[in-house]
């Protein structure tokens, strides 16, 4: 079906550029759909239309129409298209005919604009005809519709070379986050009178919301589930609310961007998800983020912002401000990041102090590894985060880590990055094992024993050290030190400046070990010229600065009270674990090697970072040489051999 609609593409090229097909195809694929559902009611609408005197009539024609929208048009794609002289007014006239909700989502293409475009480059006509032959646009389940949107977004954005990961994500990635997220509450949720309201605040086109709401409807049938998104896309929006209506979905959709236009400021959910775009950054509103975040957390942002080119922890930040509190029914929320959210800045760094709140708050209930090459527009490795404020007893001051990069089967056929697909005998195998991860994390012959860690909370953090060796100096004159002398900026405006520097000349190729046997060389030097001495200190940090050289056999340098310096080109830091005494690790770690070496305890920062990748790995020893060796000499004797064939 996808396919048949890309087809459209054949009629635009020469008048659209590539990238700007989407925005012919996308919104008459959604009428076309809209048209196909709506028929079978049609004609109900039309004489209810025709009976009504009233002037609100939008409840009895939903009713006639038997939907949550409808069209009043006598127009219908087998009309529209009747002749091309007329095909753009019989277009905007069906176009006008559909309920004002509808209306709002086809304002979101900017279609008149488009119909106009067509029309003047006379293809308005053939357009119309090839969406009018489309068949089975009804016969679609609103999931299976779904993939057909997603199919033609994913070719639009990689024609518009959009960034990685945005737009949607992979339905079985969704079916996996969703189980993670709702296996753990299948009892809650199968009990009577439930109503669960979720949340995606960068929904797309909707496919995570719509999931969750099947996977709940298929634990309880009766439970009363609410969909609310947000989205800053017009075509995703637009799609994602089509497809509400279709589905007669309660809840909301939000048209803006979730971090300066919070669509849901006073609501609080059960069940949060999100797959936001991997490294977007918020440079344009900027102002807006570091306004509410001075506020603390009276505010979304309160734990920190991260680098402006990263806005993944201002989404989970916004979900997390939106959890049930704990003495209701609380929430969980799981996320999709790339790897960079786990270990990207330094020690009280932006990132580190929102990892610090998250964690020291016991919110983080997992982190799941997924394979590589799953998602359409990028290859790299990614992560679902789970966190939850109603964590079970077992897990309270706990995180679960669980690596999942094997649970995959090639794809026989790629689709953009995605090479890679997980299928429901591995979604099933990872939900379990996230659900046991206690059990198979202490029972060590369990075969995903390896597969599993469970780690306490302040395992995460660490006190960042500053490690400082002694500044160690020779001083000498050569032509290098004289030439940096008369380059030296803090010299530059002083009026002693050349006359000081013709004095050192007869002192080229002098070294002493020692400032103070340097100063006295140098002030004879100078007073048996006749010249004048820096005295300042600006002129005097100018003046050792040129004609000092880091020797490791050379004088310790002190300050004025005795204190030794530093060496800041030798400078070097250490992550000691949270739990750990700084001092004992001091001793163990660094003492031995650099005995010399002493810490700046003024300089000590907390820091919180999950090292995923380096509590999974396992060492693998390099072939021996030999095999290694074997193996070159038979590639050099194959390619001799190709060689000569092509030589004679």
């Amino acid at each position: 079906m996808a396919n048949d609609i890309w087809s459209v593409a054949d009629l635009l090229r020469g008048d659209y550029k590539r990238h700007e097909y989407g925005q012919v195809i996308l919104p008459f694929t959604l009428l076309r759909r809209l048209d196909a559902v709506m028929a079978p009611t049609r004609q109900a609408v039309w004489d209810r239309d025709a009976s009504l005197t009233i002037q609100n009539k939008t409840r009895l024609l939903e009713i006639a129409a038997k939907l949550s929208f409808y069209n009043t048009s006598k127009q219908d794609f087998s009309t529209i298209g009747g002749d091309p002289q007329t095909v753009a007014k019989n277009l905007r006239d069906y176009i006008n005919g559909f309920s004002p909700n509808v209306q709002k989502i086809l304002e979101r293409f900017d279609l008149d604009n488009e119909i106009t475009r067509l029309a003047g480059a006379k293809i308005l006509y053939e357009v119309v005809g090839a969406f009018a032959k489309m068949r089975d646009l009804d016969k679609l389940t609103n999931h299976d519709m779904g993939y057909v949107f997603e199919h033609l977004i994913r070719k639009f954005a990689e024609d518009s070379n959009e960034t990685a990961g945005e737009h949607f994500t992979p339905r079985e990635v969704i079916k996996l986050m969703v189980n993670l997220l709702i296996a753990p509450d299948a009892d809650t949720i199968a009990a009577e009178g439930q109503v669960i309201n979720i949340l995606d605040p960068a929904c797309g086109t909707g496919g995570m919301l719509t999931a969750a709401e099947d996977q709940i409807k298929s634990i309880n049938p009766d439970a009363q589930v609410f969909l609310f998104g947000q989205e800053l896309n017009a075509e995703s929006w637009a799609v994602c609310q089509s497809d509400m209506l279709m589905r007669n979905q309660r809840g909301h959709i939000h048209f803006g961007n979730s971090f300066s236009n919070d669509g849901h400021p006073d609501r609080k959910f059960d069940y949060m998800l999100a797959n936001p775009p991997f490294g977007v950054d918020w440079k344009k509103i900027k102002d807006v983020v570091e306004d509410e975040a001075e506020l603390g957390h009276a505010g979304r942002f309160g734990a920190g912002t991260p680098r402006i080119n990263d806005g993944s922890f201002l989404f989970l930040q916004h979900m997390i401000s939106k959890m049930e509190p704990v003495e209701g029914k609380g929430s969980r929320l799981g996320i999709v990041f790339n790897g960079s959210p786990l270990f990207t800045g330094a020690a009280e760094s932006g990132e580190s102090k929102i990892r610090q709140w998250i964690v020291e708050n016991d919110w983080l209930e997992g982190i799941v590894a997924l394979p590589d090459q799953l998602f359409y527009n990028t290859g790299i490795s990614t992560y679902f985060w789970i966190l939850t404020n109603r964590k079970t007893n077992k897990l309270r001051g706990k995180v679960v880590l669980l690596d999942a990069r094997d649970q995959w089967e090639r794809m026989r056929k790629s689709f953009g990055d995605k090479r890679k697909q997980i299928n429901d005998e591995q979604i099933k195998h990872i939900t379990e094992l996230y659900v046991d991860a206690i059990k198979i994390a202490e029972d060590s012959g369990h075969p995903d024993h390896a597969k599993v860690k469970i780690f306490n909370n302040r395992d995460f953090g660490y006190h960042r050290i500053t490690v400082e060796r002694p500044l160690k100096l020779r001083f000498e004159i050569t032509e290098d030190t004289l030439a940096a002398l008369k380059s030296a900026k803090a010299l530059a405006k002083w009026d002693g400046r050349e006359a000081f520097i013709a004095a050192l000349h007869e002192l080229a190729g002098s070294v002493w070990s020692t400032k103070d046997e340097a100063t006295d060389a140098m002030q004879a030097a100078v007073a048996r010229a006749g010249a004048q001495w820096p005295g300042a200190a600006a002129l005097q940090k100018g003046l050792w600065s040129a004609v000092s050289v880091s020797d490791a056999e050379g004088e310790v340098q002190k300050d004025k009270k005795g204190n030794v310096l530093p060496d800041p080109d030798l400078r070097d830091y250490e992550n000691v674990p949270l739990d750990e005494d700084i001092d004992t690790y001091f001793a163990r770690e660094v003492t031995p090697h650099v005995p010399e070496a002493w810490i700046d305890y003024d300089k000590i920062k907390v820091g919180y970072e999950i090292p995923f990748t380096r509590h999974f790995y396992v060492y693998t020893p390099p072939r021996p040489l030999a095999e290694i060796d074997t193996e070159l000499r038979e590639l050099e004797a194959q390619i001799q051999k190709l060689l000569g064939e092509v030589t004679g």
